[in-house]
C-alpha cells in the first residue's frame, strides 16, 4: 500500500471552492508573468532606443536636421524621440508666430515636453496596477483557500 501524496490527486480530491481558488491563483500567476515578461521586453527596447537617440542628440548635429530625420523615419515614435519632437515642434510653431519672447518659447516647449513625458510614462506604466493588485490580493485569496480546506478537513474528521 502506497502512502505517497500526488499533487494531482490532492487537486482532484479538493473541494470545489479550493479548486476554484487554485484555478484563480494559477490564472493570476500566468497573467502576471505574461505582463512581467512583456514589460521587461518593452523597458529593454525603450532603454536601447533612448540610448540610441541620446547618442544622436548629443553628437552635435543640427537639431533641425535631427528633427527632420526622426519625423520622416518610419519607425514608431516613442520615448525620448517623442519628447524631443513634441518640444521642438512646439518651439518652432511658437517661433514662426513671431513676436513671442524667448521665455514664452521655452515655456511652450517645456509644456509640450511635460505632456509628452506624462503620456510616455503612462504608456510604460500600463498594467503595473494589475501587477500590484495581484501581488497584494493573492496571499489573501490563498489564505482563504487554505482556511477553507482546513475547515473542510476538520468537518470530515468529525
Amino acid at each position: 500500500m502506497s502512502n505517497e501524496l500526488h499533487v494531482w490527486e490532492l487537486i482532484t480530491q479538493a473541494s470545489l471552492v479550493v479548486q476554484a481558488v487554485m484555478a484563480l491563483l494559477l490564472a493570476a500567476s500566468v497573467a502576471s508573468w505574461m505582463v512581467i515578461f512583456r514589460k521587461r521586453a518593452l523597458l529593454t527596447s525603450a532603454e536601447k532606443a533612448a540610448d540610441k537617440f541620446e547618442e544622436r542628440f548629443w553628437s552635435g548635429t543640427d537639431l533641425t536636421s535631427l528633427y527632420n530625420q526622426v519625423t520622416h523615419n518610419q519607425e514608431e515614435e516613442r520615448g525620448m524621440v517623442r519628447l524631443f519632437t513634441a518640444g521642438f515642434s512646439e518651439f518652432t510653431r511658437l517661433r514662426e508666430q513671431g513676436r513671442v519672447s524667448a521665455e514664452r518659447l521655452v515655456e511652450g516647449a517645456e509644456r509640450a515636453m511635460r505632456i509628452a513625458l506624462t503620456r510616455e510614462t503612462d504608456f510604460l506604466e500600463h498594467r503595473l496596477s494589475f501587477l500590484a493588485t495581484v501581488g497584494s490580493t493573492s496571499p489573501y485569496i490563498g489564505l482563504f483557500g487554505t482556511v477553507w480546506g482546513i475547515m473542510t478537513s476538520f468537518h470530515q474528521l468529525a
